[in-house]
């Protein structure tokens, strides 16, 4: 079993040097060359990141019959790729990007006329019909349109991750998952955008959705992770870690390998996509496609200084959380909330508040009260008073603003808060029925989102345990 990979296959390479000088000729800087690296990229790039898994991978792509293509074929083979190459007429395609101090200063693109690719062996058309999972990596350039590639493709009963391009052919009906960019989303899409980034994504994303009646559509959002959209009615939104920053070149084809490699061995999308974000981070950290190190950001994701400069007590209470989203609705920030009860603080509600704060400029927590907590959990709960939970919310980096309600639901609350995103940690993310609070929110143009969860991790779970080791300690625990 193996992952066939089919799309553009470009020949990068990377001049890397120094700028001392200005040109005297021109009003050009002068880079003088210290080293320069050859690469595949494209779809070729996708191949290698996914063998580098160790995952057995087939390419079929055009490569011409010129020096460049050679390099490419050596490249991909020394990599572990199996290649099948399909005729390219002219020149197989180049980018170059000049470099001084990691930071790119001019592309160079040549070769990669408007002549569509040769005919596709047999042979190569034949990987299609029992793979592990299929990506197709299309960088506009006619592989993604070849009739006799698109017939094998629809029928194929592989799973399979498509990488669409603006100038490339739509996928083929059935697509298990496909990840354009929030620029190609919004360009495929026809959505202009507008209003707060998830949102602006989501809409889009379920307008392609529909639209090429594919299982579902990840849009990738850079550091902010990405958005899953589904049949369900809720998104999945998966942050992606605060990092310094790195070469983000390639990270698109690092998220969708992932993807298509999860599937392969059996995941669910949203599992998948979950997978993708995570190494396609640490692809960036690790410096992308130079693979130059590049440090972590000092201090918690998200980290709010709110509550950090203010104290933590005067981060509590409606007042508080009036001035912050005050300050944030005046700035055009996103305005972020979550809710529940918090009793015994635990690592899974740690995660799911720390990705809810990347999600935007602030986050808002909505706490039940101990009369709400009683009436939802029973008379001996909550194990720990209102004012404890609220305290240690607020003492949290990622919280810029604690408020505590009386009733069931958040909803009176979330009324005069008109957060941009609410959002939810749990499995809500293959579909089910529409959370709560999800029509609420749509009222005021806010999106209901979910976050991942860290598994095994609950205040019931907790509570049994400690009843458990306090019983077969004779009561001393």
């Amino acid at each position: 079993m193996r992952l066939v990979v089919v799309g553009d296959t470009v020949l990068d390479r990377d001049v890397d040097g120094s700028v001392h000088r200005v040109s005297p000729d021109a009003p050009a800087l002068v880079l003088d060359e210290e080293s320069a690296v050859d690469r595949p990229g494209g779809a070729g790039l996708a191949a290698l990141l996914a063998a580098r898994c160790g995952f057995p991978v087939a390419l079929v792509t055009a490569i011409a019959d010129d020096a460049r293509g050679a390099r490419l074929a050596e490249l991909l083979t020394a990599a572990g790729v199996e290649l099948h190459p399909v005729p390219l007429p002219g020149a197989t395609p180049e980018k170059i990007r000049l470099r001084a101090r990691g930071q790119v200063l001019l592309r160079l693109d040549r070769g990669g006329g408007t002549r569509p690719p040769g005919d596709v062996p047999d042979t190569a058309l034949a990987l299609f019909d029992a793979p592990a999972a299929v990506l197709v990596s299309d960088y506009g350039r006619g592989m993604t349109g070849h009739p006799r590639l698109r017939e094998a493709l629809a029928a194929t009963p592989a799973p399979i991750v498509w990488d669409p391009h603006p100038r490339g052919a739509a996928p083929v009906p059935g697509v298990r998952l496909v990840t354009p960019n929030e620029g190609e989303v919004r360009t495929l899409s026809g959505d202009a955008g507008g209003g707060a980034r998830v949102a602006a994504a989501t809409r889009a994303g379920n307008t392609l959705r529909r639209q090429w009646r594919a299982g579902a559509v990840a849009v990738t959002m850079g550091g902010r992770g990405a958005v899953l959209c589904h049949a369900g009615p809720t998104p999945l939104v998966v942050p992606a870690p605060s990092v310094a920053g790195g070469d983000s070149c390639g990270a698109g084809d690092r998220f969708a390998a992932s993807a298509a490699i999860a599937l392969a061995r059996g995941a669910l999308p949203s599992e998948a996509v979950q997978s993708a974000v995570a190494e396609a981070t640490e692809y960036v950290i690790a410096g992308g496609v130079t693979a130059a190190r590049t440090d972590r950001t000092s201090g918690a994701p998200g980290a709010s200084t709110t509550a950090g400069a203010a104290g933590v007590d005067t981060a509590v209470g409606v007042d508080a959380a009036a001035r912050v989203v005050a300050e944030v609705r005046a700035g055009n920030g996103t305005i972020v909330a979550t809710g529940g009860c918090f009793d015994l603080l635990h690592a899974g509600h740690v995660a799911t508040l720390q990705a809810a704060r990347r999600l935007g400029d602030c986050l808002v927590v909505c706490l039940n009260s101990d009369g709400s907590v009683r009436g939802l959990k029973g008379a001996d709960r909550p194990l720990v008073p209102q004012t404890d939970r609220a305290r240690l919310l607020a003492a949290l980096g990622c919280v810029d603003a604690v408020v505590v309600f009386d009733e069931p639901t958040p909803e009176a609350t979330l009324a005069w808060l008109r957060p941009d995103l609410w959002v939810k940690g749990g499995d809500y993310a293959d579909g089910g029925p529409d959370l709560p609070e999800a029509e609420l929110v749509r009222r005021w143009g806010g999106q209901t989102v979910v976050v991942p969860y860290l598994d095994g991790r609950s205040t019931s779970g907790m509570i049994s345990a400690a009843r458990g080791a306090s019983h077969s300690t004779g009561g001393t625990a």
